[in-house]
């Protein structure tokens, strides 16, 4: 008797989309399966409907998931894949981050239209972004330049850049890789000056926990590394109650059974920052990532934070 297919949730953007088959693509590999063996289902999240405001304006990184988990946690979906980044600290009962595949680049990729580079841009250019974080350290490194809240999916704000909406714009290098993007790139940010957000260029697969089925299928294509730094790098955001309201960096890197983490909180306006560093076994990935964040936190005080709100 032929089984039902497996049932993979994803938002509906090109990148979205290219992630999910990916995942797909990698479980037919590992597992000898038909295309037939997984459907994949779109739906429409709150984040991807509401596009006119600032994500920290109307609820924060939930509003990419929240459609989708329910219909996993009620068994309408067997996995969803994830922006890594885009997922909050906190699931709902029942479902986690069961496996991760291997990281991407994770730099941000600058897109300059009246200058290659961001130290290049002339003096009150405006520079485009969602994400608080890049805000704040384009701010940090540039102050004189103009930043402005630039949401939409890829082609859309690659659209926006052309029509000269903005002089600059700054994405995640691993999604333009991803759609095949990579020619608009003028410059890679370094990751020590510009660190990435926590998760970026990473695809995670969330499922039910109870759901051991799921669980076989998806344990040949997890990367224990990039499950081991991604571990890291959740534990300080979770520490620092981290969402898309709060500018936060960090990138946690696997060299034998050793990681090393390196993380940063800023100011909105990126005039004030804190960095921290830890480093130690990969076992102990959580932990060092929770005693980071716990440690910039209490060493930033309580006032550093009143400017999130």
């Amino acid at each position: 008797m032929q089984m039902k297919p497996y049932r993979i949730g994803t938002r509906g953007s090109p990148l979205a989309l290219a992630q999910a088959s990916e995942t797909r693509a990698r479980l037919m590999a590992v597992h000898g399966l038909p295309e037939e063996a997984f459907e994949i289902v779109v739906l429409s999240t709150k984040g991807d409907r509401v596009t006119d405001r600032p994500l920290s304006e109307i609820g924060g990184k939930g509003l990419f998931t929240e459609e989708i988990e329910e219909q996993l946690s009620d068994g309408r979906l067997d996995l969803a894949v994830h922006s890594s980044k885009d997922m909050p600290t906190v699931l709902p009962d029942g479902l986690g981050l069961v496996a991760f595949l291997e990281r991407e680049d994770v730099r941000d990729a600058f897109i300059g239209r009246t200058a290659p580079r961001l130290e290049d841009l002339p003096r009150n250019a405006v520079v485009g972004s969602a994400s608080l974080r890049r805000q704040a350290l384009i701010r940090r490194l540039r102050p004189d330049v103009s930043v402005i809240t630039f949401r939409g999916q890829v082609e859309t704000r690659l659209r926006k850049l052309d029509e000269g909406v903005v002089d600059a714009t700054l994405l995640a290098h691993a999604g333009l890789k991803r759609l095949g993007y990579t020619e608009v790139i003028t410059d890679l940010l370094d990751s020590e000056s510009f660190p990435p957000a926590p998760g970026q260029g990473a695809i995670c697969i969330e499922a039910r926990l109870d759901d051991a089925r799921t669980a076989e299928l998806l344990a040949p294509i997890n990367h224990a590394d990039t499950q081991a730094a991604l571990l890291c790098e959740r534990a300080y955001l979770a520490a620092l109650d981290g969402s898309c309201r709060t500018p936060i960096a960090g990138h946690a890197t696997i060299s034998g059974d050793r990681i090393s983490f390196f993380g940063m909180i800023l100011t909105p306006d990126g005039t004030v920052w804190h960095e921290s560093r830890a480093s130690g076994a990969t076992g102990d990935a959580a932990a060092l990532g929770t005693e980071a964040g716990t440690e910039v936190r209490e060493r930033a005080g309580s006032s550093f934070f009143d400017s999130w709100a």
